[in-house]
């Protein structure tokens, strides 16, 4: 379901590891955000690089670090229920809780891949601004060996005393409106149907059911 753009995205990810809410806040603390976010994207890269470069570790190592790198660094429940968008609502309580497993498996599954690939992607923090009224886009270019340097934008957002990663813009273009209009295609052919996008996820990771 995702493009080689999208791939890309993931050797970002490797790098480094409308959603506007309506809190209003104060300059200075949406500085200090912005600052907070910046830095645990800088944190994210610095721990990711870390892990990806050590070729020690078997397959299934690699996988289960990525799983929790995942998890430390991307609101994966958050981006589910909205890629999924209104037919979230539409959804019962066991269409969502397969969804959101089936969800965040094709995500491990299809990375893994890239991950076990690094081949020395590196990145440098090239900016970041608020986006909206509660969120912070870090702005940041992924420096390739073997190709052009590539843009990538994270979404972040402050969640308690953590941040996490919403969304990523590679390119100018967004992962999660992709991933989203894709959903959403795969549903209206099967009549409107989640369960047919349920079992669409089924087949792409693997599972039976």
């Amino acid at each position: 379901m995702l493009t080689r753009r999208q791939f890309v995205a993931c050797a970002a990810l490797l790098a480094v590891s409308g959603w506007a809410g309506h809190t209003l806040i104060s300059p200075a603390a949406a500085q200090s955000a912005d600052q907070g976010a910046a830095s645990f994207i800088q944190k994210l890269g610095n721990d990711a690089i870390a892990t990806f470069s050590d070729k020690s570790l078997s397959r299934d190592q690699a996988i289960q670090r990525f799983r929790k790198l995942l998890y430390a660094g991307f609101d994966v429940p958050y981006i589910g229920r909205w890629v999924l968008g209104r037919y979230w609502n539409n959804a019962n309580e066991a269409q969502r809780t397969e969804y959101q497993k089936l969800f965040e498996q094709l995500i491990v599954n299809t990375y893994a891949e890239r991950f076990v690939e690094y081949s020395g992607e590196t990145f440098k923090i090239t900016g970041v601004a608020p986006a909206g009224e509660s969120d912070s886009m870090v702005t940041t270019q992924i420096v390739r060996p073997n190709g052009p340097p590539v843009n990538v934008s994270w979404r972040v957002r402050k969640v308690g005393a953590d941040y996490k990663i919403i969304d990523v813009v590679v390119e100018n273009v967004s992962m999660g409106v992709t991933q989203r209009q894709e959903f959403a295609s795969v549903i209206e052919q099967n009549g409107g149907r989640v369960d047919g996008l349920i079992q669409a996820l089924r087949q792409k990771v693997g599972r039976a059911g």
